[in-house]
């Protein structure tokens, strides 16, 4: 056996160090060096193989089980990547593609929301009762405020300090917080509580805008609400969203079982619910540093454009995604990706 070790040691050696290399920290293996190790590794099965039927060395058969069974794994498993390498692949466009593949959800949450504000406003401007009963009787921005007392609230907070005004993002973040888990938990009693919520959502923000249009306010008050508006209020109408998946998955599930149904729903509703709280702490933030500063009234509307245009980029990017991968999985496995899109309704890709 001796001749048999010293005719292929030199082989072991070298696959030892490709796949120390492969588990290292340094570099990726390049191509060629992939190749050399997928030869080893199958030289070195077959020189397993017979050492196992001729010999009696069990270091020499543990040794070589040991070395294959690792470069087994790396050419076979799949590589492990790092937690940081995740969340960056999903803040980059994990998040926004879970928003594209379920966009009817979300389109049906921002017009429920549109519909209570457009409610909202013109019942308010048209009737001051109306408005005293949709607007909180504990908000000092009463109906029938003056322009000096409405303004007063729009400028309060800005000399507090960075503290203080952490302190207030951090309020901010579980209240909005408790609001989104509300409209997706209830989305399981067949998503009617969730379109009530979202009316309601709407309406609130539309009397709210009659009040101060009333008064006469209109530029800063928009300016007020619009640079954090714009990101809280996209991830309400996201929770809103996933209330309709829930709904949807109770109230159709389709050729699966409900339980199922609820499941595959749930597994996509988690991976937006991460997204959703992202977007809540950074309005969180904009509205007690940006809401609460000394800006002008330019500079907010500008600072709020900006913040549409881009959220609008990131879910393009996000439908361009899904719609590329999507096309590529049913261009490679026509078949199984076909019974994947029709029981789970979307792409079981989830990054």
């Amino acid at each position: 056996m001796s001749d048999f070790v010293s005719r292929y040691k030199q082989d072991w050696i070298e696959l030892e160090e490709l796949v120390r290399l492969a588990r290292g920290w340094s570099r990726p293996l390049s191509a060629a060096e992939r190749e050399r190790l997928d030869q080893l590794y199958r030289r070195t099965t077959i020189q397993l193989a017979r050492v196992s039927t001729r010999s009696a060395d069990e270091n020499l058969l543990n040794y070589l089980n040991n070395l294959t069974a690792a470069a087994h794994s790396i050419i076979y498993v799949a590589p492990r990547e790092s937690a940081v390498h995740r969340a960056g692949q999903f803040v980059w466009e994990g998040f926004a593609r879970t928003i594209a593949r379920h966009w009817r959800e979300h389109l049906l949450s921002a017009l429920l929301v549109v519909a209570g504000a457009l409610l909202g406003y013109f019942a308010a401007r048209s009737d001051p009762v109306l408005a005293h009963a949709l607007w909180p009787a504990i908000d000092e921005r009463q109906p029938g405020s003056t322009s000096e007392q409405l303004l007063a609230q729009l400028r309060y907070g800005r000399e507090q300090q960075a503290g203080t005004k952490f302190l207030f993002a951090s309020f901010l973040f579980q209240h909005n917080l408790k609001v989104g888990i509300l409209a997706m938990a209830t989305g399981v009693l067949a998503a009617v509580p969730t379109v009530i919520l979202m009316i309601f959502n709407g309406m609130l923000l539309g009397v709210f805008a009659a009040i101060h249009h009333e008064a006469g306010i209109r530029g800063e008050m928009w300016a007020w609400i619009l640079p954090h508006g714009i990101t809280e209020i996209g991830a309400i109408i996201l929770c809103g969203g996933i209330g309709f998946m829930l709904g949807t998955a109770v109230v159709r599930p389709g050729a699966i079982s409900r339980n199922e149904s609820l499941l595959r729903a749930g597994r996509e509703a988690v991976l937006t619910c991460i997204g959703v709280a992202g977007m809540l702490l950074l309005a969180a933030l904009i509205e007690s540093y940006v809401r609460q500063s000394h800006w002008s009234t330019e500079a907010r509307l500008v600072f709020a454009g900006a913040t549409a245009v881009l959220w609008a980029a990131y879910i393009a990017h996000g439908v361009f995604r899904e719609r590329r991968l999507v096309r590529a999985e049913l261009l490679s496995e026509p078949e199984t990706a076909a019974l994947t899109t029709n029981s789970a309704g979307v792409v079981q890709r989830i990054d």
